[in-house]
């Protein structure tokens, strides 16, 4: 499995619970689209997950900055992700930035929104925020494989494990 989450603004922790907590800890790869806020928010996390992969936000302290990139590329089960915080432009701005990297998902932050939005050749998802929703759903995103290479289901869920949206994202191998 891998586990999205974002926006943890936190000084001294990671903020995880219920299921939340448990999916960081079982997922294969841990996915954070920034904004830890604090040097050990970073440190927490990577104690509770298997393999993190995270860039900074715009309200990561300087060691922060100096340890995460502000951007990535993540491969998970035969689907490329391309990570960030946010990019000013919107919605055509991560679809442009997800095309740049051959990505088939922008996994994104900064809103505190949990959203899942399909454009012509990827997806975009905002897991939300876990720990700070700002008057959202708290929540995070898994994505788990099915039928094979190529293809996962994803779901955003809330702490308290309700989920509250699915949707499916497919690899460029078997886009028609």
């Amino acid at each position: 499995m891998l586990t999205v989450v974002s926006d943890t603004h936190s000084t001294d922790g990671h903020r995880l619970t219920g299921r939340t907590l448990t999916a960081v800890r079982e997922a294969d790869v841990v996915i954070h689209a920034g904004d830890f806020h604090r040097e050990p928010v970073l440190d927490a996390f990577a104690a509770e997950a298997a393999t993190l992969r995270a860039v900074s936000g715009n309200n990561a302290d300087a060691a922060i900055r100096d340890r995460l990139p502000a951007d990535r590329t993540v491969e998970y089960a035969g689907l490329r992700f391309a990570v960030t915080h946010t990019k000013r432009g919107g919605e055509t701005a991560l679809a442009l930035f997800g095309r740049e990297r051959a990505a088939d998902v922008v996994v994104f932050g900064h809103s505190h929104r949990p959203t899942v939005t399909e454009t012509d050749d990827v997806t975009l998802v905002n897991p939300g925020s876990h720990a700070q929703p700002r008057g959202n759903r708290a929540a995070h995103a898994e994505f788990e494989p099915v039928d094979g290479d190529g293809v996962l289901e994803g779901r955003l869920v809330t702490p308290a494990g309700d989920v509250f949206e699915r949707f499916r994202v497919h690899g460029d191998s078997i886009r028609e």
